[in-house]
């Protein structure tokens, strides 16, 4: 049976049906591409890094499952994600972490990188049209094997954990400058005790006095980030950057506050927490991420924490102010695979944000309305949506729903599967 070419399109259909809710899905979508995510390199190797030689990951962290093809090389791992960006709507941004330079099989240790061990990242970054984001590696290394790195009792080893931040401030620096685009620096350390301390508040005066020495000297294209979290394997009854004490930091310091979506209780979602941090910060990073029962990185789908995330950051006008960053690494599936359900579902969550009518939402709540806001809201969760989606992929010149995966398979079987 033939198409009736009076029938509207399934787009159009959906236009109207937005339009009627007083959405224009036109602008939802020019909003939408300019909205760039910083996909998380460690996702491709499982957070091995190219470093010399042999590392346990450790310092709370663990990668789940063996999935064949992993990237072994800095170029293998540009090339899985070339892949992975041609899958996706829009022009985003890559999240590196400093024990992916490009060491050329010397030892060079964490307080002696330079930019150049990261020239190979940038230019092709800036062939490929992309921001870079950066972090210092805290971890799998002998410098953390007891669990404390800046906040550490021990001089020598804070001072050596000094230094690598520093020269992270300097590389992120240079990237920011060459790609005409801030650098976001985002500094975690996994610092912490497995059972009750006796002293709590020693580690963190250290911690704070580390801070300011790292971030005295001031840089123009680098954008500072502190990192807090509950809890690790490892550092289950203390952390020292805890939420409180970086929030504190930030607020003092002017600098930006990370908010991990694991790093937190299972039953706290970090949309709660925004509003509340941008009245005193002047913007966020994001680590969107998916713990499952705790810090366990899954990959992130299209489920409710991640729609509040979205539509806290829309109905707040918060969008400027916040740099949207993924975190995760899964093993135990294909991993450029692993890549595209995460990103596509964090850029589908905020299309779906940027479609509701929050003028109206706002106005039913404000006049006390609270019936007609709770049934808009559930209404709302039966809009076409999905059409739209389609629509922008299309425009975009990207794989719409279901063929993605045929490419991410062909690729497997062309690329992957000759990696031994």
């Amino acid at each position: 049976m033939s198409e009736n070419p009076n029938t509207p399109s399934a787009y159009q259909f959906a236009k109207e049906r937005y339009a009627a809710l007083g959405v224009d899905t036109e602008t939802a979508m020019q909003r939408l591409a300019a909205i760039p995510i910083s996909l998380h390199c460690w996702q491709g190797d499982d957070v091995g890094g190219f470093e010399a030689g042999e590392s346990e990951l450790g310092s709370g962290l663990a990668v789940t499952g063996n999935y064949p093809g992993k990237a072994r090389t800095a170029d293998e791992l540009r090339q899985d994600l070339e892949k992975v960006y041609s899958l996706l709507p829009g022009t985003h941004r890559l999240n590196l972490h400093a024990i992916y330079g490009e060491f050329g099989g010397r030892k060079v240790d964490r307080d002696e990188i330079e930019v150049e061990h990261y020239s190979g990242w940038i230019d092709w970054a800036k062939s490929k049209g992309l921001g870079l984001d950066f972090n210092p590696s805290f971890f799998a290394h002998p410098k953390a094997a007891d669990g404390f790195t800046l906040s550490s009792a021990d001089e020598g080893i804070r001072d050596f954990w000094l230094e690598h931040g520093k020269r992270t401030r300097k590389i992120a620096d240079a990237m920011g400058a060459a790609l005409g685009s801030p650098c976001v620096n985002n500094v975690w350390i996994p610092d912490g005790y497995k059972d009750l301390p006796a002293d709590r508040l020693a580690p963190r005066k250290r911690l704070d006095g580390v801070l300011d020495e790292l971030f005295a000297e001031k840089h123009d294209h680098c954008l500072d980030a502190v990192e807090c979290k509950l809890f690790g394997i490892g550092s289950e009854s203390y952390v020292v950057g805890s939420h409180e004490f970086y929030m504190g930091y930030a607020i003092r310091n002017n600098t930006l506050l990370c908010l991990d979506a694991g790093h937190f209780h299972p039953t706290e979602s970090i949309a709660d927490k925004i509003s509340s941090v941008m009245l005193s910060v002047p913007e966020i990073l994001l680590h969107v991420s998916r713990g499952v029962r705790w810090d366990s990185d899954h990959v992130i789908v299209l489920d409710d924490l991640l729609f509040d995330i979205a539509r806290e950051l829309v109905r707040g006008d918060f969008l400027d102010r916040t740099h949207i960053g993924l975190d995760f690494f899964d093993a135990s599936i294909n991993r450029v695979a692993a890549w595209t359900i995460g990103t596509r579902a964090m850029i589908k969550a905020l299309l779906v944000a940027l479609l509701e009518p929050t003028d109206t939402l706002r106005k039913l709540e404000a006049a006390g309305d609270f019936t007609g806001r709770l049934a808009m809201i559930e209404d709302l969760k039966t809009m076409p949506f999905g059409a739209v989606w389609d629509e922008y992929c299309a425009r975009q010149d990207v794989a719409g729903a279901h063929v993605w995966l045929d490419e991410v398979r062909n690729y497997e079987s062309e690329v992957l599967s000759t990696r031994s």
